[in-house]
């Protein structure tokens, strides 16, 4: 708990949590058995994800795919590696500073990326509805809609 904070749960609330817990891993085995359909790793479609969405104004460095991914520097460095030998990114060194390598999608994985965005998409039209209700229903912050 945070801060030593102690709370008593009621049954009510393990469920909740429970069914939270459910949507979340029913939606990543969907993603998992998506990525290996498409002859991916589930890391490497998480990869190719971080670096095509990566937040305004970040570098699409190896240091930022670590931090976006929750991976050391190495464990990226070689994530990297596997994907540059498939053909689906490359790595540049960048204009203003050779210290910096950028790493960018190819061709081969934009395309990739896109199919399985696209087949994500239609599995989250269906399955989003049912993990928005479970993270409302565990959610202790109500927003101010539903207060009024």
């Amino acid at each position: 708990m945070r801060g030593g904070e102690q709370a008593d749960l009621e049954q009510a609330e393990y469920r909740q949590l429970e069914e939270f817990r459910f949507q979340i891993r029913r939606f990543l085995n969907f993603s998992e058995i998506a990525a290996r359909s498409a002859g991916l790793e589930p890391q490497q479609h998480q990869a190719l994800l971080a670096l095509k969405g990566m937040p305004e104004g970040w570098l699409p460095t190896i240091g930022h795919l670590a931090e976006r991914l929750l991976l050391k520097h190495h464990s990226a460095v070689g994530l990297v590696d596997r994907l540059q030998a498939l053909g689906l990114v490359t790595r540049v060194t960048h204009p203003d500073d050779a210290r910096l390598v950028l790493v960018h999608l190819t061709n081969k994985g934009e395309r990739i990326l896109h199919r399985l965005s696209i087949v994500h998409r239609g599995e989250l039209d269906d399955a989003g509805p049912k993990l928005a209700e479970a993270l409302r229903a565990i959610s202790r912050k109500k927003s101010q809609s539903t207060i009024s």
